[in-house]
């Protein structure tokens, strides 16, 4: 059995993935490991399986292993399904192929997993590297392109609001929690070529591994830096983004809350997510047109306000 699995899910990887693999294959401290790494590839359409197998036929040590599969429906939720039955380890640590770890990720990783043997999930470090300068206000929307910076101290997650979680990039999941706590079919499927409004599926996994007691953490150990290229900067690509994690926000909501609950909290969300919208409105709206932060805060808020009726649409 391996000791640790790092899965990379990519979609038209091929120019991004080297990078991520050099600095795989580079790690430290690993000596007395069996690990892997498997790529699943999401439908590519470029040399992404050509590049895997220039390193697969280029590795010649015991470890890591380079492993392909493929998985032919598109959006991260299929993928990732995907990778929890084809990896071989206990513990499976997840990078998308814009991460880009530091040379102790793994053992930062597995060490963790041995002093922490009831956390389900724990999440890494990430600090951005901007292609272009991002405006200067773009703090205010940076935690949606998974910049967040959670500090050196290491915390549970879920002895804290119930609505903070890990970024997804960097995250590392037992399998054990997931086999018993992720439905075959979430409600998420997650990011794909096609659409982003599907976001969500990080909080919906972690909120199922929450409610059935198993601990998430903080591992300020395990440090990634996120490559963010300029496209991701795009008026076009943000206002997508934040359109899909605002349509998310009901599902997500309600999954923190007992069946009790979640009428009462329904319209206690609704009004206040009106709220925000009318005063960000007031606010801003001289410079909509001109500020791409303060627009795409708009497209959130109006988006998490029409999310309840998103949600029954589409079950």
């Amino acid at each position: 059995m391996m000791n640790f699995t790092v899965v990379i899910c990519t979609y038209n990887g091929e120019y991004r993935l080297p990078e991520v693999l050099e600095r795989l294959l580079a790690q430290k401290q690993t000596e007395n490991l069996a690990w892997e790494i498997l790529i699943v590839d999401n439908n590519s359409t470029d040399n992404t399986q050509k590049i895997i197998q220039k390193y697969q036929s280029e590795c010649t040590q015991n470890y890591p292993q380079i492993r392909y599969c493929f998985e032919s429906k598109q959006g991260i939720a299929f993928a990732r399904r995907l990778a929890f039955k084809e990896a071989k380890s206990p513990l499976i640590g997840f990078l998308d192929d814009d991460n880009l770890p530091h040379t102790d990720w793994i053992y930062s990783a597995y060490s963790f997993a041995q002093l922490h043997p009831q956390a389900g999930a724990y999440g890494s470090q990430l600090k951005p590297l901007y292609e272009a300068n991002p405006p200067e206000n773009f703090h205010r929307i940076a935690c949606f392109l998974a910049i967040i910076d959670r500090g050196e101290e290491t915390f549970r997650y879920d002895l804290l609001e119930r609505w903070l979680f890990p970024p997804g990039a960097g995250l590392v999941i037992r399998k054990q929690a997931w086999l018993e706590c992720v439905p075959e079919r979430p409600f998420f499927t997650g990011v794909s070529a096609q659409s982003l409004n599907n976001k969500g599926e990080d909080i919906e996994i972690l909120s199922y591994l929450r409610k059935t007691g198993w601990e998430i953490w903080h591992n300020p150990h395990m440090k990634v830096d996120h490559h963010i290229p300029n496209n991701r900067l795009q008026k076009s690509y943000l206002l997508k983004l934040l359109r899909g994690i605002g349509l998310s926000r009901y599902h997500t909501r309600m999954l923190q809350l007992p069946t009790w609950k979640k009428p009462v909290f329904t319209i206690v969300y609704i009004f206040n997510d009106l709220r925000k919208l009318i005063i960000h409105y007031w606010t801003y709206y001289k410079i909509l047109n001109t500020d791409l932060v303060s627009r795409c805060e708009l497209e959130l808020y109006w988006n998490s306000l029409i999310s309840p009726f998103y949600y029954w649409l589409k079950t």
